[in-house]
């Protein structure tokens, strides 16, 4: 039977939309140093082995894998390298403890988006070469073309997508580590210029610097560690075509058929109730409601009335985004799946601060890798007594 495993510390450096004094480096060490102090272990002695998400072409540097070791006290050990996001490095790094390769295992990923001077550009390389890149648009349009899919045939409104910025910015204000917090109406969001129409600038998250590492372990070491454990009950992660052409425009197939398997895995079978706290995909506005939909937080159709109801706000009765998700906190590449993780444990363990959610003892990550891919990863985790 595979060995249970849960996170037994959590570091991060500062999210900020620009970090011109510090390198990725700098910022993997501060995370990761914060991380084994929260867990009471040395790297040298006690981790056994270590797992980085991260993309050769957000780096700039081939083979990333070389630049991983030194500044996570990982020289001579075992480092691995997911080119996705950091919810699917969380799960590799939970898959080899279940295993029974080892004990404890340490996960990590950042964001020094900063460095990059076109990031469209690099987001318009994973476009079809031969179809979809030749038309030189930026690559939101493909954002643009699915709200609007989207938003027709679920019968949700422009002002209710302008809403959930209007959410997850006032949660950011709460939060100390949100790059991007900030008090706006949905009429500031309406009245914004069109992107991609009927996509507005402010409803894309803006890009952000920042890391993230955390500890797992499995349960006859966590047992003797720090901090009391926040398990891992499930996780999953799903990839739809990316083809434009072939792809469901209306709804996220990939979020579904990721929380099919998800929940299968945790024993959840009503996750409107049994999740009390949620971090979800919000890269764009819509996509919260369209991620809402499919993770089954709430009715076909019903995710904009119900956010207009206050079910999804801080004190409402799920709260989704507390942090201020990625319109609040900032979009941080592939460390954005972790950062959601990250958020869920300081939830369980109480230590959230001013945007905590009262007795919350089981939450829900989940992230989307953003255009033009189609997968989603997600994780429940419970508070561990």
């Amino acid at each position: 039977m595979p060995a249970r495993v849960a996170i037994v510390g959590a570091g991060y450096s500062d999210f900020r939309s620009t970090t011109p004094g510090l390198s990725y480096k700098e910022m993997m060490f501060e995370a990761a140093t914060r991380a084994y102090a929260d867990a009471g272990i040395s790297p040298r002695r006690d981790a056994q082995t270590f797992v980085t998400a991260t993309e050769d072409y957000w780096e700039g540097t081939s083979i990333f894998d070389e630049y991983v070791p030194d500044q996570l006290g990982a020289v001579l050990k075992p480092t691995q390298t997911i080119p996705g996001d950091g919810i699917q490095a969380l799960l590799a790094a939970a898959m080899q403890i279940e295993a029974g390769l080892f004990d404890l295992a340490v996960v990590e990923a950042h964001s020094k988006a900063s460095n990059v001077r076109h990031p469209e550009r690099i987001v318009a390389f994973g476009l079809d070469p031969i179809w979809n890149r030749p038309l030189d648009l930026h690559p939101d349009f493909v954002a643009g073309l699915e709200m609007r899919r989207f938003l027709a045939e679920s019968g949700n409104t422009p002002e209710q997508c302008a809403r959930v910025v209007v959410k997850n910015r006032r949660n950011a204000l709460r939060n100390p580590l949100a790059a991007y917090p900030a008090a706006l109406s949905a009429e500031d969001v309406l009245g914004a210029p069109r992107h991609a129409d009927p996509l507005g600038q402010l409803d894309c998250a803006q890009y952000a610097d920042g890391g993230v590492v955390l500890v797992l372990a499995s349960a006859a070491r966590a047992a003797g560690l720090r901090q009391p454990p926040v398990w891992l009950r499930g996780g999953a992660w799903m990839t739809e075509t990316s083809a434009l052409e072939t792809r469901d425009w209306a709804r996220a197939a990939y979020a579904s058929l990721c929380a099919d398997r998800l929940y299968a895995d945790a024993g959840v079978t009503q996750p409107e109730r049994q999740i009390d706290v949620a971090e979800i995909d919000d890269t764009f506005s819509y996509k919260e409601l369209q991620h809402l939909e499919a993770l089954r937080l709430c009715r076909p159709g019903e995710a904009g009335n119900a956010l207009t109801a206050g079910v999804f706000d801080l004190g409402g009765d799920l709260p989704v985004n507390p942090s201020g998700g990625s319109l609040g906190q900032g979009n941080l590449l592939e460390a954005t799946g972790l950062r959601r993780v990250l958020e869920i444990v300081l939830q369980l363990r109480g230590e959230a601060g001013a945007h905590q959610v009262p007795g919350a003892r089981r939450g829900l990550a989940m992230s989307w890798r953003g255009i033009p891919t189609t997968t989603a990863a997600a994780v429940v985790l419970e508070r561990g007594e």
